[in-house]
């Protein structure tokens, strides 16, 4: 008799604890002012491997539809998901980039070798011209990241006259014999990049005082004010942040923020891109969260010297780091694209979303072939992945009133550790319609979610989903539609609240209207 009250105690017990890792409740309220900043949906692409050349630029015989050598399959891709800007020349390319070099004849360009990413010879073929024209194409802004590593200030200053100065000069003259007489325009403006490490190993203090002086000759030409980012901290270094903001927060738009997330947290054996087990999963999952422990303590760094959240905080380069795809070379940061990826890129979104008030602007790392892809290429083939399927279900956050989620979530535990299995972030766009989108990392579980939705009116929803069988499925030149986004009809009204059945391991985003 006392064995089977242990039994039964037991399977009680358990039965509650299923019951309760499966169950999610929130609340969304419609008192907030803030604004999703598109700019959160940016994306980054570096001379590195075949992200310009063999992936936006192409060999003028490859037979796929082009404008001048800008690949337009890959243009229309963008296009599609509305993406906000576009970051360049890197990267650590960046401060070994000479413009000039990049500027008139193409073949009475210089070549250089590129020693960040492989060696490889890089004919400047394209340059800032062909940058502006791909930008123009995409209907994206452009930001360019300027030279302070290995460069000077008169070279960064005469590239921002050239492009934007509407006037008569010797830059403005340069520019318009390069095919180009108005000026571009162009507002976005990094100064350096990892000054920290790769763009001019630099103390804090040092770069604070580079970063003043690079400023003050970085022109406001009429019609194109500025928007200049300091190059920000690596990861967890909170007194970059500390210094950066103290001596000179007070002349900058904003300040970047690099975080990879690496599978195993050995940068020496990161993992691999598609052969992994739920362990090192769950374990890419904690790596990811810790944005949301970052971005915080950032802000509130930031808080201290801008309580009114004039600079932005700017996570220029984000996402996922594995082991190059075996038989590719290792400089080129070659990697595959699986829904474990597709799950951390809407988990991170989530994270900036819902830090709208400090977090305006973000971008991807990278946008083609380099990283956490949204494209991959193989000669004339081109394959979506499924991070671009994220970009794809939440580009109507862009620029949408932001909705506060308060949110308990059920447990993901793996070998005793836990973290949440569930995210969620709301919006809502100038029509009025609502746009939730929700994140369950649990590969096992589905959640039973249910919502009420305070001050906002709504009568039927529908909705979109990704998911796949497994974490470790890919889209491939050969099945390239193995992820995808299909209809989902889990959610429902009931009486006052969302109810959502929310599948394991899938990314959906609701439409209530």
């Amino acid at each position: 008799m006392k064995t089977k009250l242990l039994l039964f105690l037991a399977l009680a017990f358990l039965s509650l604890n299923t019951f309760a890792q499966s169950t999610a409740t929130a609340e969304i309220s419609s008192d907030s002012k803030l604004t999703i900043s598109r700019f959160i949906y940016g994306q980054f692409a570096e001379h590195l491997g075949h992200g310009i050349y063999g992936g936006f630029w192409v060999d003028p015989t490859l037979p796929v539809e082009k404008q001048d050598r800008i690949r337009l399959d890959v243009v229309n891709a963008l296009k599609k998901i509305k993406i906000p800007d576009l970051r360049w020349p890197g990267g650590c390319f960046a401060d070994e980039y000479h413009w000039r070099d990049g500027i008139g004849p193409r073949e009475q360009r210089p070549k250089m070798v590129n020693t960040n990413w492989g060696n490889v010879t890089d004919d400047n073929s394209f340059g800032t011209h062909e940058f502006l024209k791909l930008c123009e194409l995409i209907g994206c802004e452009p930001y360019i990241a300027g030279n302070v590593g290995s460069g000077t200030v008169e070279e960064m200053a005469k590239w921002v006259e050239y492009l934007n100065l509407d006037g008569e000069s010797t830059m403005a003259r340069l520019r318009a014999q390069n095919g180009h007489p108005a000026p571009y325009k162009v507002t976005f403006w990094g100064v350096g990049n990892e000054s920290w490490g790769c763009g001019g190993d630099m103390t804090p203090e040092f770069y604070a005082d580079q970063y003043k002086r690079y400023a003050v000759y970085a022109r406001n030409y009429p019609g194109a004010r500025l928007k200049k980012i300091a190059s920000g901290p690596n990861g967890d270094d909170y007194n970059w942040t500390e210094v950066l903001m103290k001596n000179a927060g007070w002349d900058m738009w904003g300040l970047s923020l690099h975080y990879y997330t690496v599978p195993t947290g050995n940068w020496g054996h990161k993992g691999s891109a598609t052969s992994f087990d739920e362990k090192e999963y769950f374990n890419t999952m904690v790596s990811t969260l810790k944005m949301e422990e970052l971005v915080t303590k950032h802000s509130a760094i930031m808080d201290k010297y801008d309580p009114e959240k004039n600079v932005a905080l700017v996570v220029d380069e984000w996402g996922i780091w594995t082991d190059v795809e075996p038989g590719t070379n290792p400089g080129f940061l070659y990697q595959q694209n699986s829904l474990r990826d597709a799950l951390l890129a809407a988990t991170n979104l989530n994270i900036f979303n819902n830090h709208c008030d400090r977090v305006k602007m973000a971008n991807l790392a990278q946008t083609i072939n380099v990283l956490q892809s949204l494209i991959l290429t193989d000669k004339e083939k081109m394959v979506l992945t499924p991070t671009y399927h994220v970009f794809d279900l939440y580009k109507v956050h862009q620029d949408a009133k932001f909705l506060p989620v308060k949110l308990i979530s059920p447990d993901y535990v793996v070998d005793g550790k836990k973290i949440p299995a569930m995210s969620v972030t709301a919006s809502q766009d100038a029509s009025g319609k609502i746009h939730i989108s929700l994140v369950n990392l649990d590969p096992h579980q589905s959640i039973n979610f249910s919502t009420v939705l305070n001050g906002l009116t709504w009568s039927k929803v529908s909705g979109q989903i990704l998911t796949s069988a497994n974490l470790t499925d890919i889209n491939t030149f050969q099945q390239p539609d193995k992820l995808k986004l299909a209809n989902f009809s889990g959610a429902k009204k009931d009486g006052d609240k969302l109810v959502v059945a929310l599948p394991a391991k899938s990314v959906v985003t609701l439409e209530l209207y």
